[in-house]
This record gives C-alpha cells, sequence and structure tokens, in this order.
C-alpha cells in the first residue's frame, strides 16, 4: 500500500550505507525498497531484480523515493551492476532488523496472549564460502505471521547462540509467551526471557534428562483430561490430548505449569496409528493460561512451518544455488517474506 512505502523506506533508512558518500546517486534505502519490490514480484535472481526495476511504472519509482532524471523524462533508477555491488556490501543481519522493524510497526494489536515462535532453517541449495549452508534462525508472531526477528546463524556458531541476539532486536517481549522446540530448551534462555518480563513453553526432550524424568514421573493417571482436539490435514487424522499440573520444584527457572500431551496420528490411507507423548514446561501460570489457551500456543508454534513453506516455494529457497559471487550473502529473501 502506498501508505506504508515512507514507513518501509524510514526503516531501511537504518541499514548502514557502506559507500563513500561522495558521488552517491541512489538512496540505499531506495535502493533496497526496489530490491524487495522486485523480490516480491517474483524476481528470483538479480538479473531479475535489474529487469523489475529497469521496468517499473513511473507512479512506482515515484512511490519508492526514486528521483527524477535531472535531463530526460524519466526517473533515475539504479542499473543492475549497482544493485549487484551494493546488495554484496551491507550488513544483512542490519537489514533484517530494519525489516523486522518495520513489519513490528505494522502488526495488529492483540487482546489475548501473544505467542511468538523461533526457529531456524538451512537454505539446502545455498552455500557460503567453504561450502557451509546458509541457517537463518527467525522469530514468527503467532497471530499475524509477521516475522518480528531473523540471524544468520554463523558458521562456528549455534542455533542456541544465536537465541538471545535474535530476540535482542525484538523492542517489547513484556507479556510475550515465546514458544521454540526442545534444542532451546536452556536454562540461560528462560532466565534471559522472565528478564525480559516474557513467558515460555519449552518442549522437553532428550537434551534435558534431568527435567524429563521428573516430568515423566509426576501422577498423570491422576490428573484429569483438561482438553482434547481433532484436526485432519496433510493425508492424516490427529487427536491431541492435554493434561496440566502447577508446579514448583522443577528444574527450570520459573516454571509453573507442566504439561502432557497425547498425540494420536493416523495415516488415512494406511490406517497405520502412531502415538507419541510430548512433555513441556511454562512460565505462565494457571491464572494466565488454561489448558486450552496452552495447547493452541503449543499448536501455533508450528504456524512457522508456513513460513519455511512460503520461502521453499515463493521465494524458492531451497533451489537457490546462488552463493558467493552470484547472490550477495547479507541479501536473504527470508528478509522481504511475510
Amino acid at each position: 500500500m502506498p501508505e506504508e512505502v515512507p514507513g518501509l523506506l524510514e526503516r531501511l533508512a537504518e541499514v548502514p550505507d557502506p559507500r563513500d558518500p561522495r558521488g552517491v546517486r541512489h538512496a540505499l534505502a531506495v535502493v533496497l525498497a526496489l530490491a524487495a519490490c522486485a523480490v516480491l514480484a517474483g524476481a528470483t535472481s538479480l538479473l531479475a531484480v535489474g529487469e523489475w526495476i529497469a521496468d517499473a511504472p513511473p507512479q512506482v519509482l515515484e512511490q519508492l523515493g526514486v528521483q527524477p532524471d535531472p535531463v530526460l523524462p524519466r526517473r533515475l533508477v539504479p542499473a543492475e551492476a549497482t544493485v549487484r555491488r551494493l546488495l554484496a556490501r551491507i550488513d544483512g543481519d542490519a537489514l533484517d532488523r530494519a525489516v523486522g522493524g518495520w513489519l513490528a510497526d505494522r502488526r495488529p494489536e492483540s487482546s489475548g496472549l501473544r505467542g511468538l515462535s523461533v526457529d531456524g532453517k538451512s537454505l539446502r541449495g545455498a552455500a557460503k564460502a567453504r561450502g557451509r549452508k546458509v541457517h537463518l534462525l527467525a522469530a514468527l508472531e503467532h497471530t499475524s505471521g509477521l516475522v518480528l526477528a531473523q540471524l544468520d546463524v554463523g558458521e562456528k556458531t549455534g542455533e542456541t547462540t544465536c537465541f538471545q541476539p535474535l530476540l535482542d532486536t525484538v523492542a517489547d517481549l513484556a507479556g510475550t509467551v515465546v514458544t521454540s522446540d526442545a534444542l532451546h530448551t536452556q536454562r540461560e534462555h528462560a532466565g534471559y526471557l522472565l528478564g525480559r518480563r516474557a513467558h515460555y513453553i519449552a518442549i522437553v526432550k532428550g537434551n534435558q534428562k534431568k527435567l524429563r524424568k521428573q516430568l515423566k514421573s509426576m501422577p498423570w493417571t491422576e490428573i484429569p483430561l483438561q482438553g482434547r482436539t481433532r484436526d485432519s490435514d496433510h493425508g492424516r487424522s490427529e487427536i491431541r490430548r492435554i493434561k496440566v499440573a502447577t508446579v514448583s520444584n522443577l528444574l527450570f527457572p520459573g516454571a509453573r505449569q507442566a504439561v502432557q500431551i497425547k498425540r494420536r496420528r493416523t495415516d488415512r490411507k494406511t490406517g497405520k496409528a502412531t502415538i507419541a507423548t510430548i512433555y513441556a514446561v511454562t512460565s505462565l501460570t494457571a491464572e494466565q493460561a488454561t489448558p486450552p489457551q496452552l495447547a493452541k500456543l503449543i499448536r501455533d508454534h508450528w504456524k512457522i512451518e508456513a513460513l519455511h513453506h512460503v520461502r521453499d516455494t515463493t521465494f524458492a529457497e531451497d533451489a537457490s544455488q546462488l552463493g558467493p559471487g552470484t547472490l550477495p550473502g547479507p541479501w536473504r529473501p527470508g528478509a522481504t517474506s511475510p
């Protein structure tokens, strides 16, 4: 929408410009906005980005802040080579922060519990120097589906070390319920979220053996069933049953409730059924979140898989084999994903 362009340009202006200011013909924010629009319009290569910019209607160029040519009756657009060189030099994480900030500015007001999923994804086709796969860690809001933050997980680090730096870029976490898979069930993560007045729902698996043992030994047979849902999707039906208990002595910072979910999946084609028991802990008290609300937050965490699907199908990230010398490392299609 035209009325949103000024806010986008304002945010993109926060990305540091690596160029010498002398002789700059195209503002960095304008070049980034043009490239983002080209990607959203379906461009999957820098050549296609350059072609989209060259063919963009004058009214679009005007909205995006492209300056008039001082001699000819047209707008002065950057050439594909200019876009390529510039994107190769910008700070990709700064770009992600700018776009995440713009998306956060646009998110609607929420009256209930606000969930935020944290999850990572490797781009299987793309590689950086020495063959390292590009791996992105993102934070996606459950309700709106907006990506509020994203980081490139470095070669010598992992997702767990990027968890806090990722969420540091989200301005206000107070009252937000952060959900993640078992990889991020870490005491340090829980302490960080509590320090920012946020809440967590942490899935407990083998990486927290003592905590999982505590949860499994709880008297679940004596706790009544507190919720049941049924879903059908992807050729299978699924029944999920939830039990929740208030706790005070678990080996995890700030844990106030323990959760057990029994999940039964049936393949509708073969009739084969599988049953799994999932354990989780949360800092939310019984007064702050009911069992159905907890079940929804846990289920909604996997909305981030929809983001991965959009990246794979719309932006063709997994199919991309672009790397050094072809696509700038910092320019990640996910930066403009919904």
